[in-house]
């Protein structure tokens, strides 16, 4: 997950409906995430929803009235339910009860927020998309009506933002929990972004090796992982079906994305050769080890007062990068590498493009940019150079999924 210092949702416009649930609470909190990532966010409540959390709270944080009536006589045509949907760029609505959830399958419009949902134009040049986070007891969620009734509304063109598994009001444990207000915030981010490898299979190392001399001690590498992971997150966020296989970092996973944590370089190679040729894409951003000590000590080597360190003997690490991109045609996906360099970046970068035999190295330097959150990129391909950035990883990753996605179309014509 990130924070919102991007402004991911400048220029959207989010009609945020509240159905009754103790989840209501977490609305709150959504609202001024929304807010925060640039996001004008209008409020509709239930009846049901105004006794969990009031009306005034949700003015409070929002900057605007709350509509919580059909009956809202405040709009010029008394049609409120007509006016919310119109020039909004999504309708979300946190929580979605079981009850609610049922409406918008059958077509229900009892109350405000039914009503609205079903009044959004959903074709034409300016439709509203539906966006249901459920938040319901974990037999509620379990029943056959709600699954059928969920089934429905995803069949009808709304997006289900969760739920997820976890402690629950009543005390009990189990899926039907809603998501917290941060993973919300980051699935709407989601939702609009282009979706340039919607159907791919994408491919992504991330972060540092650790290759041990002995039980305690090792060698690796600054490494943070979060380039890596940030581009993780965009491909997901692109349409990709993503794998990362992440060395020794302290991350959290991004949203819907399958993840392989190993340690050493062998493992990661390990990890990633066989998976290969089911990917159309592999991006190696991990910093991997180029050497490991030959032999690894069984106990901790100690100091013996000499002043003399211990002669280690090295052996090179296996060549990932250029292994997959030695797969027979067919079975190789489309490699781009990254080159983490200390100095004469675009000439180091030049160099590991023709020894790896990939099309594609995107470069940086690596001191200046190891534990930070942002990065100035340069890409490196057989027509020349191009520099990305300065920015965060973030917008720099999903720049790099939309050269990745134009690259693989390109590829197929």
């Amino acid at each position: 997950m990130s924070d919102a210092s991007d402004l991911d949702l400048s220029g959207r416009h989010l009609l945020l409906a509240l159905s009754g649930g103790v989840a209501c609470f977490k609305a709150a909190e959504l609202a001024r995430e929304l807010g925060r990532a640039g996001a004008t966010v209008q409020v509709v409540m239930s009846e049901a929803a105004c006794r969990f959390i009031t009306p005034l709270t949700m003015q409070a944080l929002t900057g605007r009235p709350v509509v919580a009536s059909q009956w809202e006589a405040s709009e010029p045509n008394a049609m409120p339910h007509i006016n919310l949907t119109r020039g909004a760029d999504a309708m979300v609505i946190v929580p979605a009860s079981a009850d609610l959830i049922a409406k918008l399958a059958q077509g229900r419009a009892d109350e405000i927020v039914s009503l609205t949902a079903l009044a959004r134009p959903i074709g034409g040049a300016r439709p509203c998309p539906l966006l249901v986070a459920p938040a319901m007891n974990r037999e509620m969620w379990a029943h056959p009506a709600t699954q059928r009734n969920v089934r429905q509304i995803v069949a009808d063109g709304a997006t289900l933002l969760g739920p997820a598994a976890g402690e629950q009001a009543c005390g009990e444990v189990g899926d039907g929990r809603m998501l917290e207000a941060v993973e919300l915030r980051d699935a709407i981010v989601a939702f609009f972004q282009p979706k340039v490898l919607a159907g791919r299979r994408v491919l992504v190392t991330a972060g540092p090796t650790f290759e041990a001399i002995d039980p305690v001690r090792g060698i690796t590498n600054l490494s943070s992982g979060k380039m890596g992971f940030a581009i993780a997150r965009a491909a997901a966020e692109a349409g990709a079906a993503v794998t990362l296989v992440a060395g020794p970092v302290h991350l959290p996973t991004p949203a819907g994305v399958r993840r392989i944590d190993v340690v050493s370089a062998q493992q990661m190679h390990d990890a990633v050769l066989p998976a290969a040729a089911q990917h159309d894409l592999f991006v190696a951003t991990a910093a991997v080890a180029d050497w490991r000590p030959a032999e690894v000590a069984g106990q901790k080597l100690k100091k013996d007062g000499s002043g003399r360190a211990p002669a280690l003997a090295f052996t090179e690490n296996p060549d990932i990068l250029a292994a997959v991109a030695r797969l027979p045609a067919g079975q190789r996906p489309y490699c781009v590498g990254f080159a983490a360099e200390s100095h004469d970046l675009v000439a180091h970068a030049r160099a590991k493009r023709e020894r790896k035999g990939v099309p594609l190295i995107v470069g940086n330097i690596g001191p200046a940019t190891f534990g930070r959150d942002d990065n100035t990129l340069v890409l490196v391909d057989a027509q020349g150079e191009r520099p990305l950035g300065p920015a965060s990883k973030l917008v720099l990753a999903r720049a790099l999924v939309a050269e990745f996605g134009a690259r693989l179309a390109g590829s197929q014509t």
